[in-house]
């Protein structure tokens, strides 16, 4: 296979683990309503500026995230197809292919997660090209520290609660870019205005995936 090909056939297969057994997308999709609801009741007739806007959003997106991207390595562990996996690809292979999946997870959690923010805690009218744009770049970033993250955590004993433990630390910068930039889109300031946290984004998410694709075979090997 070339090397895209089995890029795209680790993403396949999860994609195709995830239909037969839904355990990543009920877990992120469950905990981001019932999150979300429950925020919307205790904030009920409170004025809420555009930064509690900001902040509740990521804060409901961050953990819903870390309820289901821990699972990406931890299922090959648990099913016992790890080895396989390192014997049919390279490390930089399995961590694009999981990644691109963390992505599309994440995608579909923005999908979902946005209208019904917009129900349960309505904003006024926002710069959406800003807070598309902030959504997507802060999804990459997340999803690609969180991907690294995963890969440590699945070689350890206590899985689920070490994976929030190492990755909240890692994703501070991503929180406070991310909120900063969905601050500014709910305050309709301009693209040029959040410039500096969207490139913080993008350099965070580059810094990440190149460290990730150099150190991943030593991460999950050994």
């Amino acid at each position: 296979m070339t090397w895209f090909s089995a890029v795209l056939a680790v993403f396949m297969k999860d994609v195709r683990s995830e239909v037969r057994a839904r355990t990543a997308l009920s877990a992120v999709l469950l905990f981001a309503v019932v999150t979300l609801v429950a925020v919307s009741f205790s904030t009920a007739g409170v004025g809420l500026t555009p930064a509690m806007h900001a902040s509740l959003f990521w804060i409901i997106l961050f953990f819903a995230a870390m309820a289901g991207l821990s699972r990406t390595f931890v299922v090959e562990a648990e099913r016992g197809t790890e080895l396989a996996l390192k014997l049919c690809a390279t490390g930089a292979q399995v961590y694009v292919g999981k990644l691109l999946f963390n992505l599309a997870l994440l995608g579909l959690l923005d999908l979902v997660l946005l209208p019904l923010f917009q129900v349960f805690l309505p904003f006024p009218e926002s710069n959406w090209s800003l807070l598309l744009a902030a959504l997507l770049l802060g999804s990459v970033a997340l999803a690609s520290a969180s991907t690294f993250v995963a890969a440590i955590v699945s070689q350890a004993g206590v899985k689920g609660a070490l994976f929030t433990v190492l990755a909240f630390p890692v994703l501070v910068p991503v929180l406070f870019a991310g909120v900063g930039a969905l601050r500014r889109a709910m305050a309709m300031e301009s693209v040029a205005n959040a410039s500096t946290e969207l490139q913080l984004l993008v350099s965070y998410a580059g810094v990440m995936v190149t460290l990730a694709v150099l150190l991943f075979d030593y991460v999950w090997r050994e």
